[in-house]
């Protein structure tokens, strides 16, 4: 993780930002039986929910800039950079409950700064803390950037889910 983005949970001080930043996940080009709209507030719906009361298994990571960190224009702090929403899930197959990355998002301004991996290495962290063996999450085939990003984060495809509509 890099030492300027520190991982803490999340606030109800967070939720404008996170609400705001649930935009950024239609950003890709969403498939085209879906809409931009019905994708964000879907997320956005889920967010919500968590702010209002957490579902038990569930949690919300920010990911924001360290006390230490400076950047060109100098010292910054405590800016939010983005979130991670944790769940835990039951595996299809085994009946396993293990950690499932649900919403995952950086602020445009933080974007290609590492604040995604952070987030991902902390999601990691979660689950590793409640015993967990696996890690999952879903993508849509079309966001090639944030494959490469999972890939390298040493997630690997599992099942592809395929779409008629009748």
């Amino acid at each position: 993780m890099r030492s300027d983005v520190r991982i803490r949970p999340a606030r109800g001080s967070d939720e404008k930002f996170i609400l705001a930043t649930a935009s950024r996940l239609a950003t890709f080009g969403v498939p085209a039986w879906r809409t931009p709209d019905e994708l964000v507030e879907s997320e956005r719906r889920t967010l919500r929910a968590f702010f209002a009361s957490p579902a038990p298994g569930a949690e919300l990571l920010v990911a924001e800039r360290g006390t230490d960190a400076t950047s060109a224009h100098g010292p910054q702090s405590g800016g939010p950079l983005g979130f991670v929403y944790v769940e835990t899930q039951i595996d299809y197959f085994t009946l396993e409950r293990h950690g499932h990355i649900g919403i995952i998002a950086v602020d445009e301004s933080a974007e290609g700064q590492g604040v995604g991996r952070a987030l991902m290495d902390a999601a990691a962290g979660w689950a590793r803390e409640r015993g967990f063996h696996r890690l999952t999450l879903n993508v849509f085939q079309g966001n090639a950037r944030a494959r490469r990003l999972y890939e390298r984060a040493g997630f690997e495809p599992e099942t592809v889910r395929y779409v008629r509509a009748v």
